[in-house]
């Protein structure tokens, strides 16, 4: 399908219009494209070789609107590291509407009612940590919103310097956030909630339409998908570093990349985002917070909820909903294929170790997806070995009670752990040559991050440990 083709709906528009903000987007000057992921362009159908069409930079700069496009920003509110701020809601993006159960969202596109005192842009830098990203944590098969592309500009913002605009395309299943309901709650509008609700329930959880009890069930499916993703972070290293509730999604997708990072030295407390000084999103905290922006979201829907029934299954959150996910997840990444009795605490064991181990989180993983006895190379990646052979007889002990051969265990953790992740110096590296005028870093990137799990000799250098002055970056909430 070509993008002339290409029909979009609003379905959201259907909702009260204190739901959201008509507005236009103010293209940029000079815009070109950076980049464009074919992979994303599948998901509505469109050609492989859309890039070339001289309307997909037009449709990512505001200039090209599709059949039945209504260009909109969605209004919500949200708990920003603790304390509520009633007026949020998109800043900088604008929705173009849906097509194929995917909601296309242009970011960086320019001033809506909700941006306050920002400028409604984005710059180049974060764009394309977010494009990227999104990308990589598909396939790593973590739930998220998508990208289909990237345009530069000559348009000039103001951060900690002055920068070139961008705009990223995203897609999404759902836009909804935790913040959404709770805007309505906190204003008394509970009839606005539970429409709402009902529009979740239509749009993410259709089974449930006719269930007399579906909005404690769609809670409860928001309560199962965030303990998953949340699961899926820890397990490959994923520190988000800005879960506020308005960054939490409705369906359990992982959404808004800002200050993210994956784990270079593995760090229980390792806090990626600047802003954060106490390290309220720490990515030994993500689970905790999680279970607080789930209260949160059961305090926005009591009026339509019982709280007996909610606080229930919160209750089970903490007490074997998470703890099963992660388990799992382990369990997956070690090459345990049966469940035993110990296996938590075996895992339980392991995060301390690698936090007193000074090894690297992804190599580390992938080394021991090879490991035959010979712990040598364990060793070697080490900053503190001793600490790892003391983990590492406790592991042969239980590998002893598998069933599966060796190879059969090491053919799929080498699917679980995966070789390469988008670590910050990477990305930095891509925005570097990208900031002049050099896109062939963001294809390669975007190469790697759709075979997490290949062998690709000729990117072997970006599967090694992270080089010690590119370790652990920090980042700022400014993009």
């Amino acid at each position: 399908m070509t993008l002339d083709n290409l029909t979009l709906q609003t379905p959201y528009l259907s909702l009260d219009e204190e739901f959201y903000n008509l507005t236009d987007p103010e293209p940029l000057d000079e815009p070109y494209l950076i980049s464009f992921n074919p992979e994303a362009a599948k998901l509505i159908n469109l050609d492989s070789n859309t890039s070339d069409d001289p309307h997909f930079v037009a449709l990512l700069n505001g200039t090209f609107s599709p059949k039945g496009s209504r260009t909109f920003a969605m209004c919500y509110a949200g708990h920003q590291f603790g304390n509520y701020n009633p007026w949020m809601g998109d800043g900088r993006a604008m929705n173009l509407g849906s097509v194929n159960g995917w909601n296309l969202q242009l970011k960086g596109c320019g001033e809506t009612l909700y941006s306050r005192t920002a400028d409604g842009r984005a710059a180049v830098h974060s764009s394309i940590r977010e494009y990227l990203m999104s990308e990589a944590m598909h396939h790593l098969g973590i739930p998220t919103t998508r990208a289909l592309g990237i345009i530069g500009s000559k348009t000039k913002i103001i951060r900690k310097r002055m920068e070139n605009a961008a705009i990223v395309l995203r897609l999404s299943t759902s836009w909804v956030r935790f913040g959404t309901f709770e805007y309505f709650y906190y204003r008394k509008e509970h009839t606005k909630l539970e429409a709402l609700a009902e529009y979740v329930i239509k749009e993410s959880y259709p089974y449930l339409q006719n269930d007399d009890d579906r909005f404690f069930k769609m809670f409860c499916e928001i309560v199962e998908r965030t303990a998953t993703m949340i699961a899926k972070w820890q397990g490959v290293g994923f520190n988000h570093g800005v879960m506020n509730t308005d960054n939490m999604s409705i369906e359990g997708l992982t959404i808004d990349y800002g200050p993210y990072a994956m784990l270079d030295d593995f760090n229980y407390n390792y806090v990626c985002n600047h802003t954060d000084r106490v390290g309220r999103y720490a990515y030994g905290e993500q689970p905790n917070i999680s279970y607080w922006n789930l209260t949160k979201l059961s305090e926005a829907l009591s009026p339509i909820i019982s709280k007996e029934k909610m606080q229930k299954k919160l209750d089970d959150f903490g007490a074997f909903i998470y703890p099963n996910a992660y388990v799992d997840i382990m369990s997956d990444k070690l090459g345990l294929a049966q469940k035993l009795d110990g296996d938590a605490q075996l895992i339980e064991d392991l995060v301390v170790t690698l936090h007193e181990a000074y090894v690297d989180h992804t190599l580390f993983f992938r080394t021991l997806s090879r490991y035959d006895g010979d712990r040598t190379p364990l060793y070697d990646i080490a900053m503190e070995p001793v600490v790892v052979d003391n983990w590492l007889k406790h592991y042969d002990d239980r590998l002893s009670q598998e069933t599966r051969t060796q190879p059969e265990r090491q053919k799929e953790m080498l699917k679980t752990n995966p070789k390469y992740v988008l670590k910050n110096h990477m990305l930095q590296e891509a925005i570097t040559l990208a900031e002049r005028g050099d896109f062939s870093m963001v294809e390669t990137l975007l190469h790697i991050a759709a075979h997490p799990y290949d062998e690709l000799p000729e990117f072997e250098h970006f599967a090694g440990e992270t080089p010690e002055h590119h370790k652990n970056l920090g980042l700022s909430c400014s993009s």
